[in-house]
């Protein structure tokens, strides 16, 4: 049984192609400057570009796979679902929170109307 990459993984393997790239990037960048270096650079980084077409593709046909599908109905399905929970959610709370509100809009106008009181009678 092969065991799945977490999540962690695959932001890890993202972050060490990510150095790779700025490690490559810098070395590039000093032979760049050697004009017998130019010729072979280019030619490394014609087939580094082919090789991250290739990866492009493979993540793009993985996308593409049933497995790939099915993710994504799945997330798809999860999130439809999370959408009329919090829609039900609110609906249940609605009278509540009106409630509340209303409660919350009297305390102050009776503290409004007190407040008032208090001015008049202090002057």
């Amino acid at each position: 049984m092969t065991e799945q990459p977490t999540e962690d993984t695959w932001r890890e393997m993202g972050r060490q192609f990510q150095a790779l790239g700025e490690n490559l990037a810098a070395a590039f960048r000093a032979a760049w400057e050697d004009e017998n270096n130019r010729q072979q650079l280019r030619e490394v980084q014609a087939g580094l570009e082919a090789a991250a077409n290739r990866i492009g593709q493979a993540i793009d046909e993985a996308a593409m796979s049933p497995e790939g599908q099915r993710v994504r109905q799945e997330v798809n399905k999860a999130a439809h679902s999370a959408h009329a929970a919090g829609k039900q959610a609110w609906q249940d709370a609605r009278p509540h929170v009106a409630s509340a509100l209303r409660q919350m809009i009297a305390e102050l106008e009776k503290m409004a109307s007190h407040m008032e009181g208090q001015g008049d009678s202090e002057m």
